[in-house]
């Protein structure tokens, strides 16, 4: 997995707007685009079943009733030691027959890591568009392409309705697209997506996905200690440890780029020197491949396509994690305390949740074992 970008709230928006304000919406383009995002959630729905309903089927693979019952307990263990919502999520598997449950488009301007928006009713503003098909994110890259921005399409393999929808059948269900993670990471996913049922601030997705991103990080320590076996903890190292080269290395490029392009230079300087920090980024991926990745070729494609749009992308799901984990340990690494204070924060001006989330990253970090 190149990009961890799991969550996608506009199905909550695109559920409420299109059932019950289709008069306020205003344009065929926007009643297309909500009416494309109801009919693919409730395919994904329809095509859930329960989880006891896969075990009782003979016809389920062995691998896939392994990695089911697996889910289980990192499902129960969510509940009885993180804290984390008690509920329907989970606890259905659908295999949807393609590699994503739906592709995200991002934008950016050639001299800027600033992502476009879009507004939505409900959910308000995020900064990507999301489809369950394909053809269509690749039909607005190309629009958007041809207004001059940069552009990345990426799938997500999971997105989070926040838990706000009824009943069990609108549950997020685990599916074909990240059942078979390792086991470390298949924990991660399932806890940051059900930190997005504790937690949201409207129109902060750095916010938000920060959070959960620091509730997976602490969740998944937690149930590769105390759950999983030596095996899956050294596959889990593996596939870590070639993912914090790469955060690492991508942040420091982002960084650089935006000191550059919010500096004095002219175009043709911030261009070149644009030009040159790619160039660099893309030898230091080439040096970590033959050496501590030992060939390994999964980041291929992101570095070849990359820009400022998924350059800008990844600060998302990062920038602001530090400051939750010294939350997290101001509040005595006790969950409830930290969640509570987290939703208090949700509800503040975005100016003061990111001055507290600063000033907490001034704090020791001394987790609990």
């Amino acid at each position: 997995m190149l990009l961890r970008a799991r969550s996608w709230w506009f199905t909550l928006a695109a559920l409420g707007a299109a059932l019950a304000l289709p008069a306020a919406l205003g344009g065929c383009g926007t009643v297309g685009y909500l009416s494309q995002s109801v009919q693919g959630h409730l395919g994904v729905m329809r095509a859930a079943k329960p989880v006891d309903a896969w075990l009782a089927d003979a016809g389920t693979p062995a691998a896939l009733r392994e990695r089911l019952l697996l889910s289980q307990r990192m499902r129960d263990f969510a509940v009885q030691e993180l804290g984390l919502p008690d509920n329907a999520s989970y606890r259905r598997y659908a295999d949807l027959g393609r590699p994503a449950v739906v592709w995200n488009v991002v934008a950016a301007s050639e001299l800027s890591l600033t992502l476009k928006t879009w507004c939505f009713p409900v959910v308000g503003c995020v900064g990507y568009r999301g489809y369950f098909e394909r053809g269509a994110a690749d039909a607005l890259a190309a629009e958007l392409l041809a207004q001059g921005q940069e552009v990345s399409v990426y799938g997500v393999p999971a997105y989070s309705t926040l838990g706000k929808l009824p009943g069990d059948f609108f549950a997020d269900p685990l599916l074909n697209t990240f059942i078979g993670y390792p086991e470390g990471e298949l924990a991660r996913l399932i806890f940051h997506e059900l930190a997005h049922q504790v937690a949201y601030a409207k129109d902060d997705t750095e916010f938000n996905e920060s959070f959960a991103t620091a509730v997976e990080r602490l969740g998944g320590e937690r149930w590769l200690s105390q759950r999983a076996d030596a095996a899956a903890r050294e596959e889990y190292e593996r596939f870590d440890a070639r993912r914090r080269d790469f955060r690492a290395l991508v942040l420091t490029t982002r960084a650089q780029l935006d000191v550059l392009y919010r500096g004095p230079g002219s175009e043709a300087e911030k261009r070149a020197g644009k030009a040159a920090l790619m160039e660099q980024m893309r030898a230091e991926h080439a040096r970590l491949k033959a050496g501590p990745w030992a060939g390994y070729a999964g980041y291929d494609a992101w570095f070849a396509r990359a820009n400022n749009a998924s350059l800008g992308v990844q600060s998302a799901y990062n920038a602001l994690v530090p400051g939750f984990e010294a939350l997290f340990a101001a509040e005595g690494g006790d969950f409830a305390r930290f969640y509570a204070e987290v939703r208090r924060l949700a509800g503040l001006p975005q100016p003061e949740r990111r001055a507290t989330l600063a000033a907490g990253r001034q704090l020791p970090l001394l987790l609990p074992p």
